[in-house]
């Protein structure tokens, strides 16, 4: 388990995964590290299909009762690699949202341990987790207009969701920014503590004890009663469809394909 969670006396699985997306497994929990601490863990198409194939492991081992996602070094995720985004089409875009949508879809309960900043697709990884717990460096930060880009991946609504509209057009419209202190206090995150990962590990121990098929029956019934008659992951899904169009053409007006040169 990466530094600063606590020692157990239970020994750790480390399962076979990428360089940049480890995955480990102790104590009924998974704890998913996005793990390029030198580039502040920004995401490639090929970390994202990495971070979706960790999430499927995790709910695909019953002895996992809950998922952890954090980050390697001073960052949660700087959000898209910007090589990948620049080029981005529809399909490619979705390769760099199979991540985050894998963690919003997870049957498991999920906590964001965001141990610094989550920015743009960063702050969406955060937001498709169940429960955000923000470290004393926290920072979340949508920054897509900043960017020139408009937000995708569902940003829009998880925002709403997680904090309402006016405080969403805020943090999206006016690019506010909210630090550990400031995003418990608008309810973006659950609590702020001085190691996030540390405290998402005492929070998930809540569960160990808790029949594994309960926690997922409980977590599937409140996505259908937040809203009856429909289920969140459905809403999430059309709200990616919504952004998707305006999102590629933002990009490719942001940055124009380059002409093909012919002989």
């Amino acid at each position: 388990m990466p530094t600063g969670a606590p020692q157990a006396a239970a020994e750790s699985t480390p399962y076979a995964s990428s360089q940049h997306i480890l995955l480990e497994v102790r104590d009924h929990m998974a704890v998913i590290t996005i793990n390029d601490p030198e580039r502040r863990n920004a995401i490639t198409p090929a970390m994202s299909a990495a971070l979706r194939d960790a999430v499927h492991t995790a709910e695909a081992d019953t002895d996992v009762h809950v998922v952890i996602v954090t980050g390697a070094g001073s960052a949660f995720c700087a959000g898209a690699d910007r090589s990948a985004l620049r080029t981005a089409t529809e399909d490619r875009l979705r390769q760099l949202y199979a991540g985050f949508l894998a963690v919003a879809d997870c049957a498991l309960p999920t906590i964001a341990a965001v141990n610094g900043a989550a920015v743009g697709a960063g702050l969406n990884l955060a937001l498709a987790c169940d429960v955000r717990i923000a470290g004393q460096n926290a920072l979340f930060d949508a920054r897509f207009l900043t960017l020139g880009v408009h937000p995708g991946g569902g940003a829009t609504w998880m925002l709403q969701r997680a904090v309402g509209p006016a405080l969403a057009r805020a943090i999206i419209l006016f690019a506010q920014k909210f630090d550990a202190h400031a995003a418990v206090r608008h309810g973006l995150a659950l609590t702020a503590a001085d190691d996030a990962l540390t405290a998402a590990v005492n929070l998930a121990t809540s569960l160990a004890s808790v029949p594994r098929d309960l926690t997922i029956a409980t977590k599937a019934t409140m996505r259908s009663t937040v809203d009856p008659g429909s289920r969140d992951t459905d809403r999430h899904a059309s709200a990616v469809a919504i952004e998707m169009a305006p999102q590629v053409r933002s990009i490719q007006s942001r940055w124009p394909p380059t002409p093909s040169v012919t002989a």
